[in-house]
């Protein structure tokens, strides 16, 4: 193993132990950490600390160059970043030549998500199979409380409060959060719990289960909405995440407490929250448009 290689390993288990990311991160960063090892091989560069600052700036560059996109080359950016920090820390290296290198701008993709009317339309199945009764408590509880898809797949049955109307589950990095759960939530898991024990294996502990008895994947979850929107007649491809799109949107919405929401979707930083103020201001801007006396009014003379 080349010293380079070696490094990249040492980061890669302080990513896994020390951080504790998910597995995702981790193939991610390791997949930009060799991008990096490919532009040292390129320049000839051969130990970590040959890099300054000037070199650094060409990085994001040979990459656009190369066809990355954006979003990918911020991506790659930010795992360099971190792992020169890191380097820095265990004092191989005497500064982070990446500190103040940006990537191109990349352009803000809003989310979709679905009105309050169309998740009531996509919940509103009556029907009485196990399946069915299953599917419309994962539905209902993911626009109660914003959870991630592998949040919800991950739940097990001691993780939901009956009297405190609450949920604990893990999300990203193994954090823990508690969040709230609605009424028609709760009623609808409640529901789906006296139907279980038809389906569930006697030792699962899992909150939601297949027809086989074990823990719902998350692939049978994603098919599933999909299947419940074209049934119901929904014109727009439905997934877990647009659900909890939906339920961010709508909280800021109602309460512009950006703060709170950030809390409630378990996200570390923000400026990821804030996506959901474009989607709140484009609302906003619908309803002028369509309120204000004088919003119809403009003409194309106006400045």
């Amino acid at each position: 193993m080349s010293a380079f290689d070696t490094e990249i390993n040492n980061f890669l288990i302080h990513l896994r132990d020390e951080r504790r990311v998910s597995v995702h991160t981790y193939t991610n960063y390791r997949r930009d950490l060799e991008k990096l090892k490919m532009f040292f091989s390129a320049r000839k560069l051969d130990k970590w600390n040959a890099l300054d600052t000037r070199n650094a700036r060409v990085f994001p560059a040979s990459l656009h160059q190369s066809g990355l996109s954006s979003a990918s080359i911020q991506r790659a950016l930010s795992a360099a970043r971190s792992f020169y920090g890191y380097l820095l820390r265990e004092k191989k290296v005497k500064l982070n030549p990446f500190d103040g290198v940006s990537a191109p701008k990349s352009k803000r993709h809003l989310p979709n998500t679905l009105t309050a009317e169309q998740v009531t339309h996509l919940v509103s199945n009556k029907e009485t199979t196990n399946i069915a009764i299953r599917d419309r408590a994962i539905m209902e509880l993911f626009y109660s409380s914003g959870l991630r898809l592998s949040e919800l797949v991950g739940l097990d049955l001691g993780d939901l409060d009956f009297n405190e109307a609450n949920v604990r589950v893990k999300g990203k990095g193994e954090k823990t959060r508690i969040v709230p759960v609605g009424r028609y939530a709760i009623e609808a898991i409640n529901k789906w719990l006296e139907s279980r024990p038809a389906m569930a294996a006697k030792d699962e502990t899992a909150m939601f289960t297949s027809q086989r008895g074990k823990r719902l994947s998350t692939r049978s979850v994603q098919h599933r909405i999909n299947y419940w929107a074209k049934r119901l007649g929904l014109d727009v491809r439905v997934h877990p995440h647009m659900l909890r799109h939906s339920f961010a949107s709508h909280i800021l919405q109602s309460s512009s407490d950006l703060r709170a929401v950030q809390e409630l979707l378990g996200h570390s930083d923000i400026s990821t929250t804030q996506i959901y103020t474009h989607l709140d201001f484009q609302h906003l801007a619908k309803v002028y448009d369509k309120a204000h006396p004088r919003a119809k009014q403009r003409t194309k003379h106006d400045n």
